[in-house]
């Protein structure tokens, strides 16, 4: 296991003054990379992600916001108090790395705005997360994540046609702005290694989003700007042709990815497939054939049956797994991506680990999230806050 010594961002001290789930995905990232992160909360009720509807644990927060904010420090600040706010000012002084994501205009209001903590730090990574930039008429808008997935346009590449917008299934603007927010911060750290200057990181919640189409967004504007049109049936890419997509078998699902159909046909003893087979340009403008031929084929066996069939002749393949199915497979346990986190009062959880794994080693923080403003007393006299 490495300890948080030998990891590469030991010795960095980061203040999160965010709330819910960019800006606290952006420092548990640090965090497992070796930072000591101390997050800044009210001092009544703290996050609001701590009561975030997802699940209640019976520490009394909810079980994401322990899986977000484990291993990380709580100080209470009330900013409606000076001598609070002086303290955070000093801790901010000796700090490497500041990430807020107020709504815009709240940080200016506080006077912790990037130019007034650069005067007190020019050596600070200043990050700020919004929901869609600093600026334009979408600013002073909730910069919450379905709302910025549907302006970001992705919700027309998922489901089939004619299903409407489909929006993904987990909060996906905030986990990317995070990650982004992360890499920004990271690049900064190493740029301050050489000039000894901090700096700005900006991202939000579209850009990100933006970002994440830029394979098939790309298509768009240099193809005449013409709609994506999704596939009536089994649709898992907009800009693939057939038989790219995921069928129902006797006993659960086939994911099928880019395959030549005639290569396809012989395998599954289709003959039906036999007009498509040769005419490769012809898999895109026929795609809702050919999968609704290849769906009823799938669906008469069950998915290992096709699998001993697919995998040697190396299609590209696999089962559709659920949760249970992913954490029970061999191919998941060898990862080791899991911990159980727990704190003195007796509060335990399982949860993820790092997906990055440094010098051979995924790093391993057991403590759970703290309690609104646990390490007060700790850190008032560590920092010399008074």
């Amino acid at each position: 296991m490495a300890l948080k010594k030998d990891l590469p961002l030991a010795g960095l001290v980061v203040v999160d003054m965010s709330q819910f789930l960019s800006g606290p995905y952006c420092t548990l990232r640090l965090m497992d990379l070796g930072a000591r992160v101390i997050k800044i909360e009210r001092p009544a009720g703290g996050d609001l992600s701590r009561g975030l509807y997802l699940s209640d644990h019976e520490s009394g927060d909810s079980t994401i916001f322990h899986a977000i904010n484990r291993s990380k420090e709580s100080l209470a600040i009330d900013l409606k108090s000076e001598r609070d706010m002086r303290a955070l000012r000093k801790l901010i002084t000796k700090a490497d790395v500041l990430v807020q994501n107020f709504r815009p205009g709240v940080i200016e209001r506080l006077g912790l705005d990037y130019e007034a903590a650069n005067k007190l730090n020019p050596r600070l990574v200043y990050c700020s997360i919004s929901g869609y930039g600093e600026e334009g008429p979408w600013v002073s808008r909730p910069g919450q994540d379905l709302l910025a997935q549907s302006r970001s346009g992705v919700m027309w590449l998922n489901g089939d046609e004619g299903q409407g917008p489909v929006p993904f299934g987990l909060a996906i603007g905030d986990m990317l702005a995070g990650a982004a927010a992360a890499q920004g911060i990271l690049a900064a750290l190493v740029r301050r290694g050489v000039t000894g200057e901090g700096g700005l990181v900006e991202t939000s919640l579209l850009e990100a989003l933006v970002d994440l189409q830029v394979e098939v967004l790309s298509v768009h504007m240099n193809d005449g700007h013409k709609l994506p049109e999704r596939s009536h049936v089994r649709s898992a890419h907009a800009y693939l042709s057939a038989p790219y997509g995921v069928y129902p078998a006797a006993d659960g699902h086939l994911a099928i990815a880019m395959t030549p159909i005639s290569k396809l046909a012989d395998l599954l003893g289709m003959e039906e497939l036999a007009p498509y087979r040769d005419h490769e340009k012809s898999w895109f403008a026929t795609r809702d054939e050919i999968k609704a031929l290849i769906a009823a084929r799938i669906a008469t066996r069950n998915v290992d049956d096709w699998l001993a069939i697919l995998e040697p002749a190396d299609i590209w393949c696999a089962r559709v797994l659920n949760w249970p199915e992913l954490l029970g497979s061999d191919g998941f346990r060898v990862l080791d991506m899991l911990q159980t986190v727990g704190r003195d009062d007796g509060v335990s959880l399982q949860t993820t680990r790092s997906p990055i794994r440094v010098d051979g080693q995924r790093p391993k923080f057991e403590r759970a999230a703290p309690h609104v403003g646990e390490h007060n007393a700790a850190l008032w006299e560590e920092f010399d806050l008074g």
